[in-house]
């Protein structure tokens, strides 16, 4: 079996209604995004998937969050747009759109150096 991982960013505002100190009111974090995928076969070059495809994928997905107040974007309405649920987002947009062959194991986002939330199935 072989795995890759892919990192990129975006930028983007939200706030977690409800939640019981700052992190209600409105902030913003530079995202860190790590993608994870895995197959069996290689192709004729010896690769998985080529990095570019993978990173060119995930940058569009991005693409429609960067620079946006999350809060305000339909797939974060209800519940609010936490870490986890960003992830599980990007998740199954890259999900939908990644090449057959290969298996997405798993979407981690970063909203701080010391601070990660990844979803998987």
């Amino acid at each position: 079996m072989f795995r890759i991982k892919v990192i990129d960013h975006f930028s983007a505002a939200h706030q977690l209604i409800g939640y019981p100190g700052r992190c209600e009111g409105l902030h913003g974090h530079n995202w860190k995004v790590e993608v994870e995928a895995e197959g069996e076969k290689l192709d004729e070059i010896g690769m998985l998937v080529d990095f570019k495809e993978l990173k060119n994928l995930l940058h569009g997905v991005l693409k429609e969050i960067d620079h946006q107040h999350l809060n305000a974007l339909e797939p974060f309405r209800n519940p609010n747009p936490s870490a986890e649920l960003i992830a599980r987002y990007i998740y199954y947009q890259l999900k939908s759109i990644i090449p057959p062959f290969v298996y997405l194991v798993s979407v981690s986002v970063w909203e701080s150096e010391s601070s990660r939330a990844s979803y998987y199935e």
